[in-house]
């Protein structure tokens, strides 16, 4: 996790050879390892490049990274496959190798083609004098985009600014593929061209129209002065994700489906949907992939065994790397047994819950999944503590499911550590933070949703509250640096309500188109702004 940015200027008179404090503060607080600004100036144009690294994996490296040709690198991701990469060596480095060998435009698309995992960039080509940026598939980590109408310049960063009347004009890179700016044609015309080398399924069909209508879209989006164009070549990138599989299963077992969808769920429920040999299979199978996801994410962690744990928390005999967001939904739950497989096992897990505390009505509320079923991801659990004992009346939907789920997590595995985080917020800390903080991390989204659960998402992440050990409340912060989520799975699992009253009404085929739909847009929703809000506490968003 990174905070990477770039800032390109095209007029003399708008040279500057440092970011705004308001930019840099926010940067620094998503990279607390290292920071470094570097200036590359030509005839035409000059790009400031800003980097602030959060350390996890292999050697740190300070980024932005430079080659002896002039070529410059900022990278926020991680590679989990694709790319080999040893323990002890960064990716970002290693990607930077890759890159720096690229002979032209297929190489540079052929790589990250092939790269797994969670990704946003930013390269300088110093040959071409081209600058090329994007997000991964999925929009996993955030980039944003800012034109200026002043000197036709413009900015990416991970995060924008807070300044008034300048925040609303930041926008998310849309995650349609790859751009490519050149930079000496971008001063000489007075006009930035974004080359878009779009995402492509092998031998789709649509993908003329798919493109057209990204193009449409990104262009309604930017100034007069920016102009959006594919390749000359059609050269594209290689889409990471098989198309959705569309096929209908037998009739009985969507009889079966229709009649159990206006009752509760139960084991029965369970067992008849896995008397299909082919149901059980592709079952188990989801769980192996998503058991070697959830190992990728946890396991080649830089584990300092010098560091003392968290003194506030005795009982604790080593501190946290992992913590996952927590609610005890099915979600929520999942990550957290699959998580168990792969965590050593003296290495304590820290599960995140969130409550806010209405003190004057003596009454909690809570982002609760069942209330923000509308569109969000809600089966995490939050909880944020602003005192050091337990709230009596903190006895929320989530803060009960959560400490049924750790109950649950202690009878599966009773030799682990499970620090269950009670996060109680006022609603003093609740108006201060988000005025001053959260607002300005969830923009560009600005939808009433997407700021419940940006709060929701930031106090959690902070992860101070307190931990219930023997009847007894104890002040707890939790040191972990990556933090897993359920982000995304109800989009692809129909967790929300509305996916319910899609197949009461159209059947699976309803349902599947409803999931499509989900899918398409996945990357314009919540991802991008989670990162945001995550990485603010120089943590990683594990998706």
């Amino acid at each position: 996790m990174c905070g990477i940015c770039c800032s390109v200027s095209f007029s003399v008179e708008h040279v500057s050879k440092d970011l705004e404090e308001d930019l840099l503060y926010s940067l620094r607080r998503r990279g607390p390892n290292s920071d470094k600004q570097l200036l590359k100036s030509d005839v035409n144009y000059q790009c400031l490049f800003s980097g602030h690294v959060l350390h996890l994996r292999g050697a740190l490296t300070v980024q932005p990274v430079e080659d002896e040709r002039g070529n410059v690198f900022l990278w926020n991701g991680e590679v989990f496959n694709g790319i080999k990469v040893e323990a002890e060596e960064n990716d970002t480095q290693v990607l930077f190798n890759n890159l720096s060998a690229c002979k032209n435009e297929s190489d540079i698309l052929s790589l990250f083609s092939e790269v797994q995992g969670p990704w946003s960039f930013i390269y300088y080509q110093a040959s071409s004098h081209c600058l090329w940026f994007g997000r991964d598939f999925f929009g996993r980590r955030s980039l944003l985009w800012h034109f200026r109408n002043l000197d036709k310049g413009f900015c990416l960063s991970s995060v924008g600014t807070r300044i008034s009347g300048v925040a609303d004009q930041w926008q998310e890179v849309p995650a349609s593929g790859i751009f490519q700016v050149d930079l000496n044609s971008a001063a000489i015309s007075r006009c930035v061209v974004l080359k878009l080398y779009p995402w492509k399924y092998i031998g789709k069909e649509n993908v003329t129209e798919e493109c057209a209508n990204n193009l449409t879209q990104i262009s309604a989006d930017v100034p007069t002065f920016v102009s959006v164009v594919t390749s000359e070549a059609k050269l594209y990138l290689k889409k990471p994700v098989l198309p959705l599989n569309m096929m209908l299963p037998q009739a009985s077992l969507e009889t079966h489906c229709r009649n159990s969808s206006s009752i509760l769920p139960t084991r029965e429920t369970l067992e008849v949907f896995l008397t299909d040999g082919h149901t059980k299979k592709v079952v188990q199978q989801f769980i192996d992939v998503l058991s070697v996801a959830v190992k990728r994410r946890v396991l080649y962690l830089a584990r300092d065994e010098t560091l003392e744990p968290n003194e506030v928390l005795k009982t604790c005999s080593r501190k946290a790397y992992v913590a996952i967001l927590f609610s005890g939904g099915i979600d929520s739950m999942v990550i957290a047994a699959l998580a168990d497989r792969h965590i050593p096992l003296a290495e304590p897990i820290d599960l995140l819950n969130v409550a806010f505390v209405n003190k004057e009505k003596t009454r909690l509320t809570v982002c609760s999944k069942e209330r923000s079923k509308q569109q969000n991801h809600c089966d995490i659990d939050f909880s944020k503590s602003v005192a050091a004992d337990a709230s009596p009346d903190a006895n929320v939907p989530d803060r009960i499911t959560g400490r049924a789920g750790l109950k649950e997590l202690q009878s599966l595995n009773p030799s682990r550590t499970w620090n269950f985080v009670e996060i109680n917020v006022s609603v003093e800390e609740l108006q201060k933070i988000r005025r001053t903080q959260i607002r300005h991390l969830v923009q560009p989204l600005g939808t009433v949703l997407d700021d419940s659960i940006g709060c929701a998402v930031w106090f959690a992440s902070r992860g101070i509250g307190c931990v219930v050990t023997q009847d007894e409340a104890q002040s707890y912060q939790s040191s972990a640096k990556v933090i897993l989520t359920g982000i995304g799975a109800d989009e692809q699992l129909a967790g929300y309500s509305r996916h319910r009253i899609r197949f009461q009404s159209c059947g699976l085929e309803g349902l599947n188109k409803e999931i499509a739909m989900e899918l398409a847009r996945i990357s314009s929703r919540n991802l991008g702004r989670d990162d945001r809000v995550i990485g603010d506490h120089g943590k990683e968003a594990s998706i």
